[in-house]
């Protein structure tokens, strides 16, 4: 009995993290998409860039940690795919680039993809 209780709350514990990490994707994903929406660089690009960068900062640490249960490839994946993330919203920082549609899809991507 107590076995099944154990498994049904990390069950429970997984699938709470996971709608955590998808809303943390949509957050950065809304902004994003409000900041590409802007005709100029604005406040809004400021703070989509500075969550998205948190985010993925966050992530990568995580993803780097030997206690990461995630196949090591697929977290190797996901470090090079925040890497450049990061990169190109330094890019739009930098306002060398506006390219917001690229890091909207790409993280559209990985949070559809969080079971």
């Amino acid at each position: 009995m107590y076995q099944f209780a154990y498994a049904e709350a990390m069950e429970d514990s997984l699938s709470d993290a996971q709608c955590r990490e998808r809303e943390a994707f949509d957050k950065s994903i809304a902004l994003m998409r409000a900041a590409a929406s802007q005709k100029r660089y604005s406040r809004l690009a400021i703070e989509a860039i500075t969550y998205t960068q948190r985010l993925w900062s966050a992530l990568i640490d995580d993803l780097s940690s030997p206690d990461n249960q995630l196949a090591e490839q697929v977290r190797a994946n996901l470090i090079s795919i925040g890497i450049w993330i990061l990169a190109e919203t330094d890019r739009i920082r930098k306002r060398v680039s506006a390219y917001f549609q690229g890091i909207i899809e790409v993280t559209a991507a990985i949070r559809n993809g969080i079971a």
